[in-house]
Formats: structure tokens, sequence, C-alpha cells
């Protein structure tokens, strides 16, 4: 049987920054920590300024910062948008 996995992805409107497979992403958001696990349940969330995580397959950590990410979880797949531009009404 296969052990499932994360398809990870950053992605940029310039570039795709990163994309692979990994065993979890962990970040923090408003509300704390969190960590997306294979199999998670859809979500998403807003990182601003925080560490992102994203742990491969062989346990190597890549870690990432920005000022601001969307990070969306769907079908084992991790999404994370950035260098997004922030606006104010």
């Amino acid at each position: 049987m296969t052990t499932p996995t994360l398809h990870v992805r950053i992605i940029s409107p310039q570039q795709l920054i990163l994309d692979t497979s990994a065993s979890s992403v962990s970040s923090k958001n408003p509300q704390g920590n969190f960590d997306i696990l294979p199999q998670h349940a859809n979500f998403i969330t807003i990182v601003e300024n925080e560490p992102i995580v994203v742990r491969t397959l062989d346990q190597k950590p890549l870690i990432f910062k920005f000022p601001l990410a969307i990070i969306l979880t769907t079908e084992n797949k991790v999404n994370i948008y950035t260098y997004i531009q922030s606006y104010s009404s």
C-alpha cells in the first residue's frame, strides 16, 4: 500500500517557485500554528510574515517566508499563492 503524500506548489504571479511532493506543510495563521498532512480536510488560510515549512518526503524542511501568502488545500494538493498585492479600501 502506498503512503499518501501531498503535492505542494508555491506560485507567484511571475513564476512557479516550488513543485514537489511532501509529507507535511506547517505554518502559523492568526488562530495559531497549523499542520497540513495527507488526507487533510479542505482548508484555506492567509499567512503573513510567518515561516511556511514544507517537509519533503525525506523529511528535509524547506522554509519559506513571504509578506503575504494564501494557502489552499484540496485533495492532497497544497497550493501556496504569494507575492499578492495587498490593498486598502
